[in-house]
């Protein structure tokens, strides 16, 4: 009785702002957690009570949160890369990419993997590829059409095929211009999420270029004093080759928090940290499967790098989230907002989304020798890392792309990916959905 009456005053409007309908709240939610099988926990009311109505749990005798089952041990498994690539090589066979693009798709999510960015890698097979090809909004294998060209510049269509294979020719065609002519810079219009950033920077510092790359994606970010989801996470990345054993690669999101990591903390049962997400109401939240629910709903919002206001500089977020956008539609007529966010508001059904990219690859021989310009470029970062050190902080101090190098030899040395239970279970439902894999992965690493 005491759920359902809380369930009511949820939908009352402007409870959580009423001094009575607050005490109500939090009386009622304290007869609701001595009831039988309730746990204070994980139970999504008290979270709700706590964020939006100031509930604190008053003392009880009740017994009924501690006797509550423990959650089930974790059961993580480490699974050699070689094994996951074969793995999602093979799933994107079943699903009709063709060999070639296959095997670059695999290496964009295992590379992810491999830097410890575990929101792009094998956590995004099922949910962003394999779902949306199921549902037909995303096409396994489209020719990729060069619309425009110049010695310095192209347009490329997609044709809503996968991003993670249309992401590494642009690139391609990119570091091929600067390489004739100084300076190479594609546009990809009708593409689709083309995983980690930093991919395609890396394309280019191994090539001796400086490499730039960003990508529109559906609305999660509000404006700096707004609350409506308008602007993609937008990443801006950019890698630089240095005289380290990694290049500097910067790869992040102009939001303060990305729906990857959202989702990663889903998966691990953990709170999104607040300042990460503003509602409709102007609340900033923190129940993750609420806000990953409400954010398909457009009933809350990412906020921009520096948070929402202008306090800690979040117009400057706002403004970089932008400059992505425009660059990744301005150039080819793309959609933005709405008409990328892969559902039909009035509907409720999935629609493509037709996203934009963009690839810059400048050559660094014909300005310096590139043994030169990694020298000069490794002093600065090592500088940096060898300054003044904070006396009560954390230590270490790092520069873009140490942390992805370090995360690479430790997985390594571990002999593998670390994959979590909900990951493992979707690795069993694409198997045994998909006939082709059923014989070769009848008995997964981490089955019994």
């Amino acid at each position: 009785m005491s759920k359902q009456e809380l369930l009511d005053l949820i939908a009352t409007p402007g409870s959580h702002t009423d001094a009575t309908l607050k005490v109500k709240f939090s009386t009622l939610l304290d007869s609701y957690k001595d009831e039988a099988g309730v746990n204070a926990l994980t139970d999504p009311l008290f979270k709700i009570g706590a964020l939006l109505y100031g509930y604190t749990p008053t003392t009880s005798t009740s017994t009924s949160t501690s006797t509550s089952p423990a959650p089930a041990k974790s059961s993580d498994c480490i699974i050699p890369f070689d094994y996951m690539t074969s793995f999602m090589y093979d799933t994107f066979l079943s699903y009709g990419v063709s060999p070639s693009n296959a095997k670059i798709c695999a290496d964009v999510l295992i590379e992810a993997d491999k830097r410890g960015i575990d929101s792009h890698g094998i956590g995004r097979l099922k949910p962003i590829y394999c779902d949306r090809m199921d549902k037909g909004i995303l096409w396994p294998d489209k020719p990729i059409d060069v619309v425009k060209e110049t010695d310095c510049l192209a347009v490329v269509d997609g044709n809503l095929g996968i991003g993670l294979y249309i992401g590494p020719k642009c690139m391609e065609i990119a570091i091929q211009k600067a390489k004739k002519h100084g300076v190479g810079f594609v546009v990809a219009q009708n593409s689709t999420h083309y995983g980690i950033a930093g991919y395609y920077a890396t394309m280019a510092t191994d090539a001796g270029c400086i490499g730039f790359t960003g990508t529109n994606a559906r609305p999660s970010i509000a404006p700096t004093h707004g609350v409506e989801p308008m602007l993609g996470t937008n990443p801006l990345c950019f890698g630089i080759p240095t005289d380290d054993e990694f290049p500097f690669v910067i790869d992040c999101a102009t939001s303060v928090n990305q729906r990857g990591k959202i989702e990663r903390y889903a998966r691990e049962g953990k709170d999104t940290p607040k300042g990460c997400v503003i509602d409709n109401d102007g609340i900033e939240r923190t129940d993750t499967e609420g806000i990953l629910k409400d954010m398909v709903q457009g009933k809350c919002a990412l906020t921009p790098l520096g948070g929402a206001g202008e306090d800690m500089g979040g117009y400057k977020g706002y403004g970089w989230a932008t400059t992505v956008e425009l660059l990744c539609t301005a150039f080819q007529s793309g959609p933005f907002g709405e008409d990328v966010c892969g559902i039909d508001r009035k509907t409720g059904k999935p629609k493509p989304m037709p996203l934009g990219h963009f690839f810059l690859a400048i050559d660094i021989e014909p300005l310096c020798g590139l043994d030169t310009f990694k020298e000069n470029a490794g002093k600065l970062v090592n500088a940096l890392r060898e300054s003044k050190k904070a006396p009560n902080g954390g230590g270490r101090i790092f520069t873009a792309g140490e942390k992805e190098h370090v995360a690479r030899g430790e997985r390594f040395g571990q002999g593998g990916l670390t994959v979590p239970v909900s990951l493992q279970k979707n690795m069993a439902d694409l198997r045994d959905k998909q006939e082709s894999l059923k014989t070769k992965y009848a008995k997964l690493p981490f089955e019994e």
